[in-house]
């Protein structure tokens, strides 16, 4: 099969297209024929040599695909509800930038009615993090309020329309009145264009001086310390990705006077039962409003695998609203 290989860590050009073996599946697990693969900001970090995959995965990049079944662990398949031939969208820790790949039964989900594979493969990595970071671990509820650190990402676009979706209000941070605009358009309340704004005296007067419930943090570093400003009683700050630096300093003052929760989780490294959790929530909860089109993929671009090279180099340059994925 034709897979994206890392040839060595570095730049963009490092990607390029070569052949494996099929890979087979196991016990529990079930072989995708690929025709769409998302892209995502680990397989950038994995490519730079910054994100090793976990022990015993695929060293091919790829979280996430979607395709038609091929074959499988036929009990794991039934009890799931698959059959070969069905369409499905899934979960990895690795390997999905190839025509066939190996993937957890329990970590599938079927494509939802009226979606391309293309709209399919840009679904399970930033809907399995955003549900568990945003709804799980930062247990945001109806009438409360998040802000989103970065809106235009492929996370961002998908924490807007479910948070948006269960009834949060959603505030919103991008790098120009474009982005901005884009946010808006998708559901956001409120938007802030981060390079001419203070974001922690618009969250401040946004919410008349109460602060935000939860927020979403991608950037880490000294973001930490404004978003902590940023807070209302009981807040809770989820971060799921250090690009800002991994060294933080707040005013601890306030976390205690306020009751505040700082936290964080990275998903690839987790169990498959974990995911499997995850999937289950997703199908029941979020995968309906996918097929009645109140949620909707936001596909910024599509390459064909052998420009993955070109895909990864859109991704750096954070031009990108919402997801890029490659194609088979």
């Amino acid at each position: 099969m034709h897979a994206v290989e890392i040839t060595s860590f570095g730049a963009p050009d490092v990607l390029r297209l070569g052949e494996r073996p099929v890979p087979q599946a196991g016990t529990g697990e079930l072989l995708i024929r690929v025709s769409a693969s998302g892209i995502n900001r680990p397989d950038v970090l994995q490519r730079l040599g910054h994100y090793a995959p976990p022990p015993g995965t695929s060293d091919l990049p790829g979280l996430e695909v979607a395709g038609v079944i091929e074959a499988g662990d036929a009990a794991a398949m039934a009890e799931a509800g698959f059959r070969i031939g069905d369409r499905v969208c899934a979960l990895v820790a690795g390997g999905g930038y190839a025509q066939w790949c190996v993937a957890p039964v329990v970590q599938c989900l079927p494509v939802p009615g009226g979606l391309s594979d293309v709209e399919a493969a840009s679904l399970p990595e930033t809907f399995f993090t955003v549900w568990s970071n945003v709804f799980d671990r930062g247990r945001l509820q109806p009438g409360e309020s998040l802000l989103i650190q970065g809106g235009t990402s492929g996370i961002g676009v998908t924490a807007i329309q479910l948070a948006r979706a269960f009834g949060a209000t959603v505030i919103v941070t991008a790098g120009s009145d474009a982005k901005c605009a884009a946010c808006l358009s998708m559901g956001a309340h409120h938007a802030i264009n981060y390079k001419l704004q203070d974001f922690v005296s618009e969250v401040q007067r946004i919410t008349a001086g109460k602060g935000v419930d939860v927020v979403l943090d991608m950037v880490g570093g000294d973001y930490v310390a404004r978003e902590v400003e940023c807070l209302a009683e009981d807040g809770r700050i989820v971060i799921i990705a250090v690009q800002g630096g991994i060294q933080s300093g707040f005013n601890a003052s306030l976390v205690l006077r306020r009751r505040l929760t700082i936290t964080g989780s990275t998903l690839r490294p987790r169990p498959v039962a974990f995911k499997g959790a995850i999937a289950r929530a997703l199908r029941e909860r979020v995968w309906p409003l996918l097929a009645s089109g109140m949620i909707k993929p936001v596909i910024h671009s599509t390459f064909e695998a052998a420009d993955a090279a070109q895909a990864h180099a859109l991704m750096e340059s954070g031009q990108h609203t919402g997801k890029i994925v490659l194609t088979w």
